[in-house]
């Protein structure tokens, strides 16, 4: 009997996927909370007593436009979205499922892009 092509992947396999989206998750929200902070200049109390990262941040954060810095916020936000629902893909047991061909998308890509939801060949054949 052939070997059936997988059509999905296993709960271990998903367990692995949902760590690393909530990893993304939680660096993306630090940095949409950084965006928001600079946006509100909520935090403008001094920075003499800060980090020097901090400060090296603060430094180019004043050559971005504050409508620059608000699209970067509006991107952060969506790319927070997908996150949210590539986590309930895995809930459900579709994460990794190509919406274009059906297949599974390679675990290499979602790796690199964990809220993808078209195969590369899908996604070119869009192009």
């Amino acid at each position: 009997m052939p070997d059936k092509e997988k059509s999905r992947y296993s709960d271990q396999e998903l367990e692995e996927f949902k760590e690393i989206i909530n990893n993304k998750l939680k660096e993306a929200r630090q940095d949409l909370e950084l965006l928001k902070g600079s946006l509100s200049h909520k935090d403008d109390h001094g920075t003499d007593d800060t980090g020097r990262s901090f400060n090296m941040m603060e430094d180019g954060s004043e050559t971005l436009s504050r409508e620059e810095m608000a699209q970067l916020a509006a991107r952060q936000e969506k790319f927070i979205r997908n996150l949210e629902n590539a986590l309930i893909r895995i809930q459900n047991k579709t994460y990794g499922i190509c919406r274009g061909t059906g297949k599974l998308i390679r675990k290499e890509r979602l790796r690199l892009v964990p809220h993808a939801t078209l195969s590369i060949e899908a996604k070119n054949a869009q192009s």
